[in-house]
């Protein structure tokens, strides 16, 4: 199968992921999940097909590009916990700038995630992508994580942009006034402080996604993420 697989997987999911800037089929499809349901459909489907790709990078023929040093291991799994909670904490939440989120239940002054991060889902994206894209020199890898890494950051200046043209940009000042451009922008600002602590349910999903993910690494992709 070698590059064919590979390329196929990657036309597929990102062909997945052109849905939410659709807002006439998102809408139907939230219509007929509902939000929740929806949130929760878009997030298997794109968990499986984002292990597919992995793999299917990892069967593409091996063209080194840079050599793996130790200390690359240890930035991964010092940056990785963060991206784990920012999708954990991310999805289905009262956010109404990211595509994961959902526009009810969110007030302006106790913006939650928002708080943290407008985008946390593209942000964990990027900082997976960028991460692994240092520690995997080959050249399968460099395209996958690379892409993905672009594709982030590229999709949070356009979820931004289309926000503030949709809302106006007084609108949209007055709803992000509390809000964090780039991860904890607002709280280091002193613009924004939480009232309650983070949510427990949350925070053991996190935990437990980043456990799994440590230990089934090295069984599911065949290499240990570990220095």
């Amino acid at each position: 199968m070698g590059w064919f697989e590979f390329i196929a997987a990657f036309a597929v999911f990102m062909g997945i992921h052109a849905v939410p800037s659709r807002p006439g089929l998102k809408a139907a499809l939230v219509a007929g999940l509902g939000a929740r349901g929806y949130a929760v459909v878009f997030s298997l489907v794109s968990t499986a097909l984002l292990a597919w790709l992995i793999v299917a990078a990892g069967r593409a023929p091996y063209v080194e590009l840079w050599p793996q040093a130790g200390w690359m291991r240890w930035l991964v799994n010092g940056v990785m916990p963060l991206a784990v909670v920012l999708a954990s904490y991310g999805v289905a939440a009262p956010n109404p700038f990211a595509f994961e989120g959902r526009a009810d239940g969110f007030d302006p002054d106790h913006p939650g995630i928002a708080g943290v991060a407008r985008q946390p889902l593209l942000w964990a994206l990027g900082l997976w992508g960028g991460v692994h894209l240092l520690v995997n020199g080959d050249l399968a890898h460099a395209i996958l994580f690379g892409a993905f890494a672009v594709f982030a950051f590229v999709g949070l200046r356009a979820m931004e942009a289309r926000k503030r043209r949709n809302w106006g940009m007084a609108e949209f000042d007055r709803l992000a006034a509390r809000t964090s451009d780039w991860p904890f922008q607002a709280l280091i600002a002193g613009r924004w402080r939480p009232q309650t602590g983070p949510s427990l349910a949350r925070l053991t999903l996190a935990v437990v996604i980043w456990a799994a993910l440590l230990h089934l690494h090295s069984p599911v992709i065949g290499v240990s993420p570990l220095p």
